[in-house]
């Protein structure tokens, strides 16, 4: 099983609006790719949110072959509309593990 972590960390006047598109729209879509088995949406605690809001999004698919599809075909449109729509709000990271 692969985990691909999407770490965001949001401004804190954006977070109402973001957390409601990502549930909304955003993971539906990553979703509808039928690259990713299921996902997870959480929120970090972190003592120290003057800078912004932490979460993260994990996506579980079978296979390496799988997020590279995805990566290929899908990620680049995805992560667009996620960049136009809070431009200059947001901060984010990617991170690929596997289940041991």
């Amino acid at each position: 099983m692969i985990l691909y972590n999407v770490t965001v960390k949001i401004d804190k006047n954006t977070e109402h609006d973001w957390v409601n598109w990502m549930k909304t729209v955003h993971i539906p879509d990553v979703m509808k790719t039928g690259f990713f088995s299921s996902n997870r949406f959480l929120k970090l605690l972190n003592p120290n949110e003057s800078d912004g809001v932490t979460y993260s999004i994990q996506y579980f698919c079978n296979c390496i072959e799988d997020l590279e599809s995805y990566h290929r075909d899908h990620a680049p449109t995805l992560q667009q509309e996620h960049s136009q729509r809070y431009e200059g709000k947001f901060v984010a990271f990617r991170t690929l593990m596997e289940a041991i």
